[in-house]
């Protein structure tokens, strides 16, 4: 943590006239000003705020004040509304829908899974901004589909709603021990069309679903590659997430990153989609690894459309400029949405 490190003085500068322009809501979000200096740095970069400024941007200090408080709880449900929302009135659950997506719904409640409808396998509690990727993605029914880091199965299950429970869902996971999660959570919402792999995603072979005279199975239609990363944009639910954070930790992750989103390219048949994702802000985790494999593989950024307030991509980070295409990328701040943070891009595959 960065208070056991030893500080610059500029990098004590920062964070003093961070904890000073923040005010009183300091005490309540404690975490930011134990972390790493770089890590308050590297936020107002993210948010195109200068670094030597005397005032705190506006933005920053929504953020903090965002961070500040407990999230909402957002369940994704299957489409039986009606049922759904008489078991929440009979249970004394508020709950509103979300504007920007039919089948998110906010509900008052820290303990969704012990609700009538999350036990009957209605709906699955998820943050609300990890609805997003399958969104994007956009599978149809009878579609072949590879969730190449699928544990514990919110974004598997939610694709398999999109497909309507026809076609192919592969969920893959490389960690054996959250391979019962994806399955209870796919068995406890009836999901019929998936087969569970445990696989390192960064060499997935397509050997396995080959027939006889085949060397290899068909290629995928659309590959979701929501990738492990450092959950900078998680900490709202979960301080601890950044106990662990350095620059380090960043930079080890990216080459996992880059690695499994390539591998997810090359399965993908010409014409296909892959959709990469995070709950990181780290450019070294989001444009860096589009940029790495859009200079690798075959593959174009597209552009999509998100009802959700949110910023471009990032065309540069410090030293380094990007492909202009990773501004087609989108990144959602926790004090836009009153969500987590999120990180979402849409690849096209060609010959």
């Amino acid at each position: 943590m960065g208070s056991e490190r030893t500080l610059t003085d500029e990098q004590r500068e920062i964070k003093e006239r961070f904890r000073a322009d923040v005010g009183y809501w300091a005490s309540s979000f404690d975490t930011i000003l134990q972390i790493d200096p770089e890590f308050i740095e590297n936020y107002r970069n993210w948010l195109s705020y200068p670094l030597k400024s005397d005032a705190l941007d506006p933005k920053i200090k929504e953020f903090v004040l965002i961070a500040a408080y407990s999230q909402v709880t957002h369940l994704q449900t299957d489409g039986i509304e009606r049922h759904i929302e008489r078991a929440f009135d009979e249970a004394g659950i508020g709950y509103e829908r979300a504007d920007w997506h039919p089948h998110v719904v906010r509900v008052e409640t820290d303990t969704p899974g012990v609700t009538w409808p999350s036990i009957h396998g209605w709906v699955h509690g998820q943050e609300e901004v990890s609805a997003i990727p399958a969104s994007v993605l956009a599978p149809e029914p009878g579609d072949r589909v590879l969730d190449a880091c699928a544990a514990p199965g919110s974004k598997a299950t939610q694709l398999a709603a999109e497909m309507q429970d026809e076609g192919t869902l592969v969920a893959n996971d490389n960690n054996l021990g959250r391979l019962s999660a994806l399955r209870f959570n796919c068995e406890r919402l009836g999901v019929t069309n998936v087969a569970v792999t445990n696989r390192d995603a960064r060499n997935f072979s397509l050997k396995p679903f080959a027939a006889e005279d085949e060397h290899e199975g068909p290629q995928f239609d659309r590959v979701l590659v929501d990738a492990p990363c450092s959950c900078e944009g998680t900490i709202r639910k979960n301080p601890d997430a950044l106990d662990g954070w350095s620059e380090d930790h960043v930079a080890g992750i990216a080459g996992v990153q880059k690695g499994i989103l390539r591998r997810a390219i090359q399965v993908t048949r010409d014409g296909g989609h892959v959709v990469y994702s995070t709950c990181t802000f780290a450019p070294e985790e989001n444009e860096a690894v589009l940029d790495r494999v859009l200079q690798k593989e075959d593959c174009r950024l597209v552009d999509y459309d998100l009802a959700l307030e949110h910023d471009d991509g990032l065309t540069g980070w410090r030293d380094t400029e990007f492909d202009p295409q990773v501004a087609k990328a989108k990144r959602v701040y926790p004090h836009q949405n009153d969500t987590g943070g999120f990180f979402t891009a849409k690849l096209e595959v060609s010959a």
